[in-house]
């Protein structure tokens, strides 16, 4: 038998994974269950909201803009919105 995780990486024993098992068979109360809090999405860029901008470009731009920001170990996003920010600088 594989050793099991949980989701933070703890190994449980395998006397610990029979008694979940057990418990799962006989069924769970979901009255009692409890909604765990989530976090909404990516972080904000920027204090407050980041908006999204979406627009498509060509093939070959795409290519050479990914090759670039590959090479310079940043994103696609992040090469788009220095580009954004030097085309509106004033």
């Amino acid at each position: 038998m594989a050793r099991s995780k949980t989701k933070s990486g703890k190994t449980l024993s395998r006397d610990r994974t029979e008694k979940l098992a057990e418990e799962a068979e006989r069924g769970f109360d979901l009255g009692k269950a409890t909604r765990e809090p989530t976090k909404g999405g990516r972080p904000a860029l920027e204090s407050g909201v980041s908006p999204r901008i979406s627009y498509r470009v060509g093939d070959t731009l795409y290519r050479r803009t990914r090759a670039k920001a590959k090479a310079e170990g940043r994103t696609v996003s992040e090469v788009a919105r220095a580009a954004l920010e030097k085309y509106v600088r004033p």
